[in-house]
């Protein structure tokens, strides 16, 4: 007899799935597949009602929007998806397991950047505030435009750069660094002029 099979005979048989056993365990994957297919179904019936919604927000042409109620992050990703299908933009906003909710908008009434904003932080959009908000930016755009076409004030550094260090590299070393640097000829270089300015 080999290793192999002394090993194999020595060890235990894995224990016996009773009867019992199986009915409980056939009967759970019944029941997971049921609530998988029953949750399916709801989803499925959620998607055809929100196509509907949609269908009727692109067909009526006094509705400019539709604003979901606040729902779970799986019913808002089916309502950003037949959204992008139909061509509508959709915008998510609210506090994320509180009140996140799904605007629809057609794309001649989309939203400013202001509004997205003002939304997405909880506030309630007001149109003569954004009024007031573009206006004050519309200054803001032509001070910065002013300021940028005066002439730019000559920067005067507060101390010179030379008196700060020259503790390290005292007052004569600009002086004589600017000698004649000889280079070595073996590796073909002439010789350079090298001079710093002591201004």
């Amino acid at each position: 007899m080999d290793i192999l099979g002394s090993i194999l005979s020595s060890m235990d048989k894995p224990p016996s799935v009773s009867d019992k056993q199986k009915d409980m365990i056939k009967k759970q994957k019944e029941d997971f597949l049921k609530k998988q297919k029953a949750e399916q179904e709801k989803l499925k019936e959620f998607r055809d009602k929100v196509e509907e919604k949609i269908n009727m927000l692109i067909k009526d042409g006094a509705m400019q929007r539709y604003k979901f109620d606040a729902m779970e992050k799986v019913y808002r990703s089916i309502i950003h998806d037949v959204a992008e299908v139909a061509g509508i933009p959709a915008y998510s906003f609210g506090e994320e397991g509180v009140d996140r909710a799904v605007l629809l908008c057609k794309k001649e009434f989309t939203p400013g950047e202001d509004e997205i904003a003002a939304l997405r932080r909880g506030e309630t959009w007001d149109p003569e505030k954004a009024k007031e908000i573009a206006h004050m930016r519309e200054l803001e755009r032509k001070e910065e435009e002013e300021e940028s076409h005066r002439k730019p004030k000559r920067f005067v550094p507060n101390s010179n750069y030379r008196e700060k260090y020259e503790h390290l590299i005292g007052r004569e070393s600009a002086k004589e660094a600017a000698r004649v640097t000889q280079t070595n000829k073996q590796y073909g270089f002439g010789r350079f002029l090298v001079v710093f300015c002591t201004d």
